[in-house]
């Protein structure tokens, strides 16, 4: 079976020459990420083209083909844009995908190129710590900036005349989802459109524009690529004029991916199912070990049955992400637990095949508990994972008084 069409298209499109065209939407998920965006077999070529490393194409005459300048298109980025759109909508056409030098630079390429002064945002009061920092910018440029809690949809309650509704689902760090399908159906009876931050699930988690939405976005710094050796992000959107806005912002700023971060991405993806897999698998088991420990509050998992979020998740997340959040008793509890951890690295992000856990109020960004770690599962075996967390719960705990 073939891939794609080669980059001659200068598009990030997945449109109906991609992959599976004459079975669209029918390949299996691990099938469809080892092939997606690869370019059409050329006998002695790789199967994967290498990196294009260009400031400027040979141009002769008019420039009407795809590839001009380096800051507006590269064909190492336009195969992983084809297959990161492949991901987003299996056997779908009309999917535009634009990625970015990190998720921040996607963020704010949607939310900079969509809104104007005198506009009105909502955006979740419990996401991504950098988004207050966007909510300063805007509101530099007379946008008006509102914020309600992730769960119980409750930016709901602050929608009316908005002009765009974020959400962040599940949210970063405390886990609380909310009714994709629900929010949207209500932002666009009210003219507003719909932004998923969807970082944390990743596309086989969960499809927003499959909910409904009209960009889905994320960082792939995460789980999408899933080693914490790149930085990168995307935005993938239906509607052609949102889209072309998309890029001309990405033009105008020149947040763009170096193509050896593209050509990492792409290959990292092949890997996805067989990581996110183990990952939430692990996570789950992890979350049940954890539910049963008494040092352990606050516990939060949308996979474990009793999660106030597990209803919601459930309608519309086909797999439940690899982070946990818990709460210890307090700061010096929470860093004895993680100094006494063998198999896995304090450090920030998520989503990596090397498990990390942080405890958040050390970035004094979040609105969580001293004691509150957010824990993400890699791909170690869970054995080993789990009996490394509950050894070094009950070392933190010896320490206590």
């Amino acid at each position: 079976m073939s891939g794609t069409d080669g980059p001659g298209t200068g598009t990030g499109g997945n449109g109906a020459e991609g992959l599976g065209a004459d079975r669209p939407g029918r390949l299996g998920e691990g099938t469809r990420a080892v092939r997606a965006g690869l370019p059409a077999p050329v006998k002695y070529e790789p199967t994967l083209p290498g990196p294009v490393f260009a400031a400027h194409f040979h141009l002769p005459g008019d420039p009407t083909g795809p590839y001009t300048y380096g800051r507006d298109e590269n064909p190492t980025w336009t195969h992983l844009e084809r297959a990161i759109g492949e991901l987003e909508a299996p056997g779908e056409s009309g999917v535009e995908t634009l990625v970015f030098a990190s998720g921040m630079a996607a963020v704010s390429a949607v939310l900079l190129s969509q809104l104007r002064s005198g506009d009105a945002v909502v955006l979740p009061d419990d996401g991504y710590q950098a988004l207050p920092l966007l909510h300063e910018q805007m509101r530099a440029y007379g946008i008006e900036v509102r914020t309600a809690p992730t769960g119980g949809d409750a930016q709901l309650s602050v929608l009316a005349g908005a002009k765009l509704l974020w959400l962040e689902t599940p949210s970063n760090p405390g886990l609380d989802v909310c009714d994709v399908r629900r929010m949207v159906a209500a932002a666009h009876e009210a003219g507003a459109l719909v932004a998923v931050d969807n970082t944390l699930a990743t596309p086989l988690g969960q499809r927003p524009l499959q909910l409904g939405a009209d960009f889905s976005v994320a960082s792939d710094t995460k789980g999408l690529t899933g080693h914490g050796d790149i930085l990168l992000g995307h935005v993938s959107c239906r509607d052609p004029e949102r889209a072309a806005e998309v890029r001309r912002w990405r033009k105008i700023v020149g947040a763009i991916p170096g193509p050896m971060e593209a050509w990492l991405a792409h290959r990292s993806l092949a890997t996805l199912p067989l990581r996110i897999d183990r990952q939430c698998a692990t996570a789950l088991a992890l979350a049940e070990a954890l539910a049963a420990h008494g040092d352990v509050t606050g516990l939060r998992h949308p996979g474990l049955p009793g999660d106030p979020s597990h209803e919601v998740a459930a309608r519309q997340m086909r797999r439940f992400g690899s982070v946990v959040s818990f709460v210890l008793p307090d700061r010096e509890w929470a860093d004895r637990f993680l100094d006494a951890l063998r198999l896995v690295d304090d450090a920030t992000s998520f989503g990596g095949v090397r498990s990390t856990a942080e405890r958040r109020g050390r970035w004094g960004g979040d609105a969580v508990p001293e004691g509150f770690v957010r824990f993400s599962v890699g791909a170690e075996d869970p054995e080993d994972l789990i009996a490394d967390v509950l050894r070094a719960l009950d070392e933190a705990a010896k320490g206590a008084g």
